[in-house]
Parts: C-alpha cells; sequence; structure tokens
C-alpha cells in the first residue's frame, strides 16, 4: 500500500473510531448515538435516493445509517424502514437528522453534494 492510501485511511480510522455524539429524543424517552461521519458507501446510498426524489426515503435511510445505540450497535435495521416511513412522527425524524447533520458538521449532507 502507498503511503498516501496509508495515512488517507489512517485518519478515516482515527475519525470513526471517534466517540460518539448524542442526541436526546423527549418522545422516544432516548438518547440516540452517532458517529459524526460514515462511509462514502453509505453516503452515496444517501445521495442515490435524495437524487432521484426519494427526500422522505433518503431521510430515514439517513437515520438507520446513522442511529446507534449506546453501545455503538446500529439502532434501526432496513427492514425498520417501512415502519420509520409510515408509522413514526416525520417531525421528529427530520429533527433529530437535522441535529445528527448539524453536530457532523464535517459531514456532507445529501443537499450540498448533489449541488456538487
Amino acid at each position: 500500500m502507498n503511503k498516501v492510501i496509508e495515512r488517507a485511511t489512517s485518519h478515516f480510522r482515527t475519525k470513526l473510531s471517534a466517540e460518539m455524539q448524542s442526541v436526546y429524543v423527549p418522545e422516544w424517552e432516548s438518547k440516540v448515538f452517532f458517529k459524526t461521519t460514515i462511509t462514502l458507501k453509505e453516503q452515496s446510498k444517501l445521495i442515490e435516493l435524495a437524487s432521484a426524489g426519494k427526500q422522505v426515503e433518503a431521510l430515514c435511510e439517513s437515520l438507520i445509517v446513522k442511529a446507534r445505540n449506546e453501545d455503538g450497535t446500529k439502532m434501526f435495521s432496513s427492514a425498520d424502514k417501512i415502519i420509520l416511513m409510515n408509522e413514526v412522527d416525520p417531525a421528529v425524524i427530520i429533527r433529530i437528522v437535522g441535529e445528527i447533520n448539524e453536530l457532523s458538521n464535517d459531514t456532507p449532507d445529501t443537499e450540498t453534494a448533489e449541488k456538487n
């Protein structure tokens, strides 16, 4: 492996292993933990959904990808997407994803990525 790739992957591993942050969701009486960065592969799925005009699905997918339990395990699975889209207060989902994106200020959101 060349030195630039080694440094790049080391830098990203450091970001991925950083301490998680959290937002409190009073409606759920729970904290939603998250890492401040996600992989490009995960980000590309969100961009693809938003580019296809599927903003609601992109929001739910963003929550699925980013939300963690306190122990770092995923809070939601892909199977939860339909429930999130149809049976959970959309205002709460929008607020949570917005707060996560705001606290992850070095992670481009789908709107910024689409413009580029």
